[in-house]
């Protein structure tokens, strides 16, 4: 399991030199954004009881479709401010997701301004949301990053495992969407409490992290699965060609 990480021994980054994460528009328009997800899919969330219902928390999730980032930011327990690639962060989308308090991130190289803004809001008691797959895909973790258990590990915030189901068809494409009144599930396992290692850091460690992290979300796609009765969509679909004018 390869990681990207700052593990060289050292302390956390600063944090000084980063903004926290904006929670204003996050916290004030989630009932809103959540009753319209509601109204529009058949959504189901379980386990809710077993997110922390205060202090830092790091969520990890398996990664299936473009819905999964906002239904973590809006209908999780707490507001979370996710990870999300940068390639996001262009217009008015851009805009949108900075005001929400989400975190843009160089999925391809060590981005020690993400890290520290997730270090950042742990610090100040946020969640913060994590997809170690690092994109979308069968949501089976067979390809899983080393950052949710990076993060928990130097913070000693717990880990909670997130499953998604259903968030894109059998098939579908990167960056579909399932038709309305599809069902959807969002599961919250069994949180994972880490010893906080701030110095010395070995590889070994933050790879031992990272796969317990790797099995507590197979764990609870495995509980999602069975309580359920739905299952991963499989590979995604080709993708669709633009039409030309």
């Amino acid at each position: 399991m390869k990681s990207a990480l700052p593990v060289d021994g050292g302390e956390l980054p600063s944090t000084t030199t980063v903004r926290p994460p904006r929670t204003r528009l996050l916290t004030a328009g989630r009932p809103l954004a959540h009753a319209l997800l509601r109204g529009w899919y058949d959504l189901e969330i379980h386990g809710t009881d077993k997110v922390p219902t205060s202090g830092p928390v790091v969520m990890a999730a398996n990664h299936v479709g473009w819905l999964d980032g906002p239904l973590l930011a809006i209908c999780s327990p707490r507001p979370v401010h996710a990870l999300t690639k940068e390639e996001m962060f262009s217009g008015t989308m851009g805009t949108l997701l900075r005001r929400a308090g989400q975190i843009p991130l160089d999925r391809f190289h060590v981005d020690v301004t993400a890290i520290r803004t997730a270090v950042r809001a742990l610090k100040e008691q946020h969640v913060v949301g994590v997809f170690p797959e690092g994109a979308r895909g069968p949501g089976d973790m067979s390809s899983p990053r080393a950052g949710a258990g990076y993060l928990a590990l130097v913070t000693g915030a717990p880990m909670v495992p997130v499953s998604f189901l259903g968030t894109r068809m059998p098939g579908g494409a990167d960056g579909s969407v399932p038709p309305r009144g599809s069902r959807i599930a969002m599961t919250f396992g069994e949180p994972v409490r880490f010893e906080r290692r701030p110095w010395p850091r070995t590889q070994q460690q933050v790879d031992a992290a990272a796969q317990i992290v790797t099995a507590a979300i197979l764990q609870t796609i495995r509980v999602a699965e069975q309580t359920t009765g739905m299952t991963l969509p499989g590979p995604l679909g080709p993708k669709r060609e633009k039409k030309r004018a």
